[in-house]
């Protein structure tokens, strides 16, 4: 039982460190290279540990103030919207209780 605990943490930290690695707002992405449309979708997808790492670091944003504009626009709120697959979950809930 403990074996799984200590397995379960270690995954835990170190998708956690993973995921601070691409952070908006981290200095990664310049004018001359902004982020673009896959960004905003990785950018949608880890906003909330986004959202708790800017409590801690005002450099990290939710959201990348150097994109491509539309794109990135369209990218990050599709992976708000969606998640991870969040769309799909909720029409299998509703078929089953037909």
């Amino acid at each position: 039982m403990n074996r799984k605990y200590l397995i379960l943490s270690l995954i835990v930290i170190v998708i956690s460190v993973l995921l601070t690695g691409c952070m908006p707002g981290n200095g990664k992405y310049t004018y001359s290279k902004p982020a673009g449309f896959l960004s905003g979708i990785w950018h949608g997808w880890i906003a909330p540990f986004s959202l708790i790492r800017g409590i801690f670091n005002p450099n990290i944003r939710v959201y990348e103030p150097i994109n491509t504009g539309w794109w990135y626009d369209f990218g990050f709120y599709m992976a708000i919207i969606s998640g991870f697959g969040g769309l799909s979950l909720t029409r299998e809930k509703s078929k089953k209780k037909q």
